[in-house]
């Protein structure tokens, strides 16, 4: 398990930053879990895309990532939660993208992870919007931004390309005064 130091701490769930060193069980629990992310997610599930993928959370300044452990398993990764085209100025908004690994699912645990990090998010990075994309058909994830208090905003047409179409997805969001 790599040396870490949590961002953040629920009573169930921390959350802290990719590290390279984390490789190996983030790939492992990605290929686990292929079932419970198709045909909406696409996480890295080998080495040469996980290195690519935390890279780019780590070095780039318009994204942010955060793993979501659980306390009461050593640190054990349950989800992970990305913030990307993060813009900051006058708008200070960033775009959420998200997914629990199959052993975590159901269990209320990104729930507390993505309140750690909208916690963060509002706080520690001085944003004021977050968004969320979802495909209309993914109702996990629609149930997650409803429980964590998004609002729906609208609906895009042929809005992101994943696997192989491009997909219609609802807009949610939540601002720092929706806290």
């Amino acid at each position: 398990m790599p040396d870490f130091t949590y961002l953040a701490e629920g009573p169930r769930t921390a959350i802290r930053p990719f590290t390279p060193a984390d490789a190996d069980e983030f790939t492992a629990r990605a290929r686990e879990s292929r079932e419970l992310h198709r045909p909406w997610l696409f996480p890295p599930t080998g080495p040469g895309t996980y290195d690519a993928y935390a890279t780019a959370l780590i070095e780039d300044p318009s994204r942010a990532g955060f793993l979501v452990c659980e306390r009461d398993a050593g640190g054990a990764v349950a989800g992970f939660v990305n913030i990307n085209n993060i813009v900051i100025g006058g708008f200070r908004c960033g775009a959420l993208g998200y997914g629990a690994f199959a052993h975590a699912a159901g269990r209320g645990l990104m729930t507390e992870g993505l309140e750690l990090v909208l916690r963060h998010a509002f706080g520690h990075l001085g944003l004021h919007r977050l968004e969320a994309n979802i495909q209309p058909g993914n109702e996990a994830s629609l149930a997650l931004v409803r429980r964590a208090g998004f609002r729906l905003e609208g609906f895009s047409p042929d809005f992101l390309f994943i696997d192989g179409a491009w997909r219609d997805h609802e807009r949610w969001a939540i601002t720092a005064e929706m806290r």
